[in-house]
This record gives structure tokens, C-alpha cells and sequence, in this order.
């Protein structure tokens, strides 16, 4: 009978998971993000706790039969959330674990070709998030920014605002996953926030952002526009660069 081991999502559940299934040998595993689970009438599911010392187990393995760039792959491609990405990481880690070579660059093999193409979109995803990431400054002095990208890359971006823009506190939401960045000049902290019902992300509202926001905003708008060619417009290009779905959120793109 087929073991469905339910994680709790995060990175270390998964490797938890991983850990059950050599601790047990297990042979038929479905691994599944709690909240997603899909019922089987082949299967019994079975809660895993995800226990730190046992993921490190784990990924300590991994560094003896890769190199940090396998090691992205790996993480690159579990913060996908992907259907069923976490069986096409068991199937890799099996693998990984039962070659004598390492086989991260091996792309005649089907699984490691699937994961580098979800490397490098994910990969393209953080870069995109790093450039169009757009603070608005609160009432409480705090630089807000919401984004809603295709990915979970809020993890892979706080390295890049950290150090960028060291000297003031901000706030990366995701409203996607509904879990956001926090830097308080110190550190970067992991939050969760309750927003009013009706609040409206594409807007910056009288009641939570500050005038000189507005002032910037309009300011920016004008650099936009006046620097914009009318004759040497290429639309297509623009949106292969700036992709529709990130509009919503740019000042740039907001009506006066």
C-alpha cells in the first residue's frame, strides 16, 4: 500500500519526509504540502513532524555528493510549488544518493534536465522581483512593498534588499502566500500580516501612506513619461522585460 507522508510545507518538512523514507525504506511514497493533499484510495495518509536534526541529516548528505549549485537546484526547484515537485525531488535525491558520480550536470537523464528548467524559472522569477520591487512609504515610516509572484521567492530575495537598502526598515509582502519580510535595520524577520477586508494593493490609500509618497510617486510618473520616446516604441519587447502581471503593482504604470 502506498504511504502518503503529509509535510507542513516548509523546506526542512520536506527533508523530514525524505529522512522517513530511508529511515522506514520506503517504496511507495507520495509526498504532500499540508492543505493539498489529495485523498487516495490506494494510500494512508500519515502526518510528518518536521524535526530539524533529521532534515540537516539529510542535507548534510547532499553536500557530500554536491556542489552548491546542485544544493540551488534543489531548494531553486522545492520553492516552485509545483504539482507534485516534492516526488520529483525524492525521485533526484534517490538518485543523487545512489550514483557514484555526481549527476547535477547530467542532462541526458530526464529528471535533472526537469530540474534545471525550473531552476532557471525560478531563478528568472527573483531576478524579476529584485527589479520590480516598488516601496511606498507608510504613515509609520516603514517602506512597504506587495508583490505576487508565479514562485515563492520572497526567500531568495532578502539577501538582495538587505544589503540594498541597509539603512531604513521595510516590508516585502507577499499577498499570494500571505506571508511577508521584515527588516527592522537589523535583521530580516519572517511576518504575517491582517490587512483591512477591502484593502486595495493596486492603490496607495490616503490612510496608510504618507504625503511625500504621493509627491514621489508623481514625480516618478513624470520622469517615466518624459523620458519615454513615443517614435522608438517597442511593445513587445517592453513586455517580454516587464511582463503584464507585474503592471498592477509599478507606480509607473498607474494613471495620474
Amino acid at each position: 500500500m502506498q504511504r502518503v507522508l503529509v509535510y507542513d510545507g516548509s523546506f526542512e518538512g520536506f527533508l523530514s519526509a525524505v529522512f522517513k523514507v530511508y529511515e522506514e525504506k520506503l517504496i511507495q511514497v507520495d509526498i504532500q504540502k499540508v492543505g493539498t493533499v489529495q485523498s487516495s484510495f490506494f494510500g494512508e495518509n500519515e502526518e510528518v513532524i518536521t524535526n530539524k536534526a533529521q532534515a540537516d541529516r539529510v542535507w548534510n548528505g547532499l553536500k557530500k555528493k554536491m556542489t552548491s549549485f546542485g544544493r540551488n537546484q534543489v531548494y531553486y526547484t522545492f520553492l516552485s510549488e509545483l504539482n507534485s515537485v516534492e516526488n520529483l525531488l525524492l525521485n533526484y535525491i534517490k538518485q543523487v544518493f545512489a550514483s557514484q558520480q555526481n549527476i547535477e550536470k547530467d542532462f541526458s537523464n530526464p529528471t535533472v534536465l526537469k530540474l534545471s528548467k525550473i531552476t532557471k524559472s525560478v531563478g528568472r522569477e527573483k531576478h524579476r522581483m529584485e527589479a520590480f520591487v516598488r516601496f511606498k512609504l507608510t504613515k509609520d515610516d516603514l517602506y512597504f512593498s506587495n508583490i505576487e509572484p508565479d514562485f515563492n521567492v520572497l526567500p531568495l530575495i532578502a539577501k538582495h534588499f538587505k544589503s540594498r537598502y541597509a539603512d531604513q526598515k521595510w516590508v516585502i509582502y507577499d499577498i499570494k502566500r500571505n506571508f511577508g519580510l521584515y527588516y527592522n535595520l537589523t535583521q530580516v524577520e519572517t511576518i504575517i500580516m491582517d490587512f483591512p477586508k477591502h484593502f486595495d494593493f493596486t492603490k496607495t490609500s490616503k490612510d496608510f501612506f504618507a504625503k511625500e509618497e504621493f509627491d514621489f510617486q508623481e514625480l516618478w510618473q513624470n520622469y517615466f513619461k518624459s523620458t519615454n520616446i513615443e517614435s522608438r516604441k517597442n511593445r513587445v519587447l517592453h513586455v517580454q522585460h516587464v511582463p503584464k502581471r507585474y503592471w498592477k503593482y509599478l507606480s509607473e504604470k498607474q494613471p495620474f
